[in-house]
């Protein structure tokens, strides 16, 4: 799934004729264009997409956003590392009998 997630603007600079900026999405932090928002400035939250702001956003309103989707585990489901995921998606299915845990006699 691909959520739209509010961020934080850490810093903004020119790189090749695009507008870009180092955001902090709850911990996680990512470059994100700013060509829609380019008027955005540090220190402000934006909705980010694809790694695209799309739209500006009070404080309060990407804090509580950011909180509910940690609750979730969206954050992690979002920006998390896929083969970690598989890993562990893979170490929650139980042994087959016989494999793991068990003590044949």
């Amino acid at each position: 799934m691909c959520l739209a997630v509010p961020g934080r603007v850490l810093d903004v600079e020119d790189r090749d004729g695009t507008r870009m900026a180092t955001v902090d999405f709850g911990g996680v932090v990512k470059e994100v264009c700013l060509e829609y928002l380019p008027d955005l400035k540090v220190g402000e939250y934006a909705i980010v997409h694809v790694g695209f702001a799309l739209q500006r956003l009070d404080e309060e309103s990407a804090r509580r956003t950011l909180e509910l989707f940690e609750t979730l585990g969206m954050l992690q489901e979002e920006f998390g590392d896929p083969w970690e995921a598989a890993e562990m998606a893979g170490s929650e299915r139980p042994a087959p009998e016989g494999v793991a845990g068990e003590v044949q006699s």
